[in-house]
């Protein structure tokens, strides 16, 4: 990746400022000033920001569970003196901060953790456990970092409230479900999200990651994958192991399925242009010597372009198709369950809040990567509120490993964990800080007065 020096950032961000409204380069006061009072702010708060993200790292909640948690963050808001709005897409909710006409900015954080067992060893580390739908009981850790947004997302409604002279227009802070299996943003807006409430003209979040702590990223363009969950059922003709004829063999369909969707990619994708199809689930049969009637097929595709997607998507399901046609089976059922669109970070805006960010946070601490250079292959929803670019957005990468951990883990050999990891640990005050820092800064940005 690719790093901006300040000039290179300074110089891109005023040539853009006559398209984006509330720049840096017409702000009234001085960045390093905002930020001041900002980390002020945060100080101020961090006892009480500090129990919340230890209380929310302790009781984490899956995808649409999280009562508890959308409970917890409503009470937050509705002491700070916020309209909120509770059980918008299911379990979502919306807290709404007016100061008179101007912009629009939604704010979000996620609210849902992962299926999975914490081993990072921390005093207040989850032992959250859930039943999930095969009842079958399994541990809940919020190991992408979820709690810390939330902590940060409270500290960011705080310092806009203590800050309500130094902007104007209308603050949506959006508490999303469901992020993690791509689902919540569609619902919080098919539920009423742009109709029920102020449709924003910005739109910021922010992701913390296993970069050094308090570095902050900004990636223009295509800044993570479209995500897409296909699910394949071949259905074949069952018969004893010992008489193949006699059958259709799902399972020999599903193998040969999982070769030849490979050329998707390597004949029909651009090569320049990132694509994966990964079949990641293969479920057939109870016994050795039984054919079974049918095979079934998990798969995630990833891709940035849009052309790329529909790509994927149409050469899964005519690889499917052939290969059912070629055993004489019949047509396979293919259900694409669930997906989102990539990340696309609007350049000129994401030029200008690294601008703001480097002349608040110093030069030291702030990338600005080109939309030239390859975004992240994960995936996030986060795209679904940009409505095809309608709403402005930006998507900040924070840092939360701090230096002790990286030199310890280094001398040992180890590498940093990463998010998805049982030992995601980040270093919560400084990422929590920062991610304060980052998002009231970006709104700032686009509604200082």
């Amino acid at each position: 990746m690719k790093r901006f020096s300040f000039c290179s950032a300074l110089s891109l961000s005023l040539a853009l400022a006559s398209v984006v409204t509330g720049t840096p380069a017409q702000a009234k006061v001085d960045p390093s000033v905002m930020r001041s009072a900002i980390d002020t702010q945060v100080m101020r708060d961090w006892p009480e920001l500090e129990a919340l993200y230890k209380d929310l790292h302790s009781h984490p909640e899956t995808a649409f569970r999280e009562t508890r948690t959308a409970g917890v963050l409503a009470a937050r808001l509705k002491a700070m003196g916020v309209e909120v709005t509770e059980g918008v897409g299911k379990t979502g909710l919306v807290g709404i901060i007016r100061n008179g006409a101007g912009p629009t900015v939604l704010i979000r954080t996620e609210l849902d953790a992962l299926p999975m067992e914490e081993k990072t060893g921390l005093p207040y580390a989850s032992r959250a456990q859930q039943t999930n739908a095969d009842g079958k009981t399994s541990f809940v850790d919020h190991a992408c970092g979820h709690d810390i947004h939330m902590a940060w997302w409270i500290g960011t409604a705080k310092a806009l409230l203590a800050m309500k002279g130094r902007w104007h227009g209308t603050v949506i802070l959006v508490g999303q479900p469901a992020e993690e299996v791509v689902s919540g943003a569609k619902a919080m807006l098919d539920d009423g999200l742009y109709t029920r409430f102020p449709k924003p003209d910005f739109a910021f979040s922010a992701h913390i990651g296993p970069s050094p702590a308090g570095e902050v990223t900004i990636k223009q363009g295509f800044t993570t994958s479209a995500s897409d969950a296909v699910n394949v059922t071949f259905h074949g003709q069952g018969a004893h192991g010992s008489m193949p004829d006699k059958s259709i063999d799902p399972v020999v369909m599903g193998a040969r399925f999982v070769s030849d969707v490979q050329t998707v990619i390597s004949r029909q994708k651009d090569p320049m242009k990132f694509g994966v199809i990964t079949v990641g689930a293969f479920h057939a049969g109870t016994a050795a010597n039984i054919i079974p009637d049918t095979a079934e097929l998990g798969l995630t595709l990833r891709s940035y372009d849009p052309a790329v997607r529909e790509t994927l998507l149409k050469g899964v399901k005519t690889t499917a198709d052939a290969v059912a046609m070629m055993s004489g089976a019949p047509a396979p059922d293919v259900v694409h369950s669930h997906g989102t669109g990539s990340v696309n970070n609007e350049p000129a805006l994401s030029a200008q809040a690294a601008t703001m960010l480097t002349m608040a946070l110093g030069k030291n601490r702030v990338i600005l990567i080109p939309a030239s250079e390859p975004g992240w292959t994960a995936s996030e929803d986060f795209s679904e509120y940009a409505e095809g670019g309608k709403v402005r957005s930006v998507y900040f990468s924070i840092g939360g490993t701090s230096p002790e951990v990286a030199a310890r883990l280094k001398a040992e050999g180890k590498p940093v964990p990463v998010n998805h990891s049982p030992f995601f640990a980040p270093d919560p005050e400084v990422s929590i800080k920062t991610g304060v820092e980052t998002l009231t800064l970006a709104t700032l940005m686009v509604a200082g007065k």
